[in-house]
């Protein structure tokens, strides 16, 4: 990934980046070439060196029982915004400015390790709707639904857990612009109602 060393991400954006975002694209090579699905994931720091990311796909999804030739990988992608000149103060007073876009992404490589035993899907199907259901006024917990009907929704699962071996990760937050440019984007996010991206160039900014 080209990453110029303003938009490097900072050890505490990847952290944020892996533990917040709420699915991934898994692209692995096979002899039946590229593969890529797109599968929510949670991330366990404690696995190995540097943590892993831990999905599910359907069974008959082929990608989990395919060859992975060399390492996978798996695309996170935080939120992302198109910036418009518009939003510069630099416009006014010299007018070169051009459209951007910002986005928070990381490139997560490793070993892909297929688990097809019903003890770790239920671990991870319980972790997974926990961490989205927290936010929800009454969340909804996987013991409030018949327990044969679990058991038949994990038959047709199998678990797929990315043991990071390497990362390569970038905040394009408008990091490069000044301070009075970076004032009207983020008020030009929030104005079109895009505050996560808006929270992310603020964060930028104080980092």
């Amino acid at each position: 990934m080209y990453t110029p060393a303003h938009f490097a991400a900072s050890p505490s954006a990847v952290e944020d980046l892996l533990r917040n975002s709420g699915a991934a694209n898994l692209v692995t090579i096979s002899h039946e070439g590229l593969l890529a699905t797109l599968l929510p994931f949670v991330y366990d720091p404690s696995v190995g060196e540097h943590g892993a990311l831990q999905a599910h796909m359907a069974r008959n999804n082929t990608q989990w029982s395919s060859p992975v030739a060399g390492e996978a990988l798996m695309i996170v992608q935080g939120a992302d915004a198109y910036i418009s000149p518009s939003w510069y103060a630099s416009k006014a007073e010299h007018g070169r400015v051009v459209p951007t876009w910002n986005y928070s992404t990381a490139h997560v490589y490793g070993e892909l390790v297929v688990h097809d035993d019903a003890g770790w899907l239920s671990r991870h199907v319980r972790r997974l709707s926990d961490q989205h259901e927290a936010a929800m006024p009454r969340p909804w917990s996987v013991d409030e639904a018949p327990e044969r009907f679990i058991a038949g929704q994990l038959k047709a699962i199998v678990g797929v857990e990315l043991v990071i071996t390497r990362l390569e990760a970038k905040t394009k937050l408008s990091q490069n612009r000044t301070p009075a440019d970076i004032d009207g984007v983020i008020a030009g996010l929030r104005a079109r109602g895009e505050s996560a991206s808006a929270a992310d160039v603020e964060r930028a900014r104080t980092s």
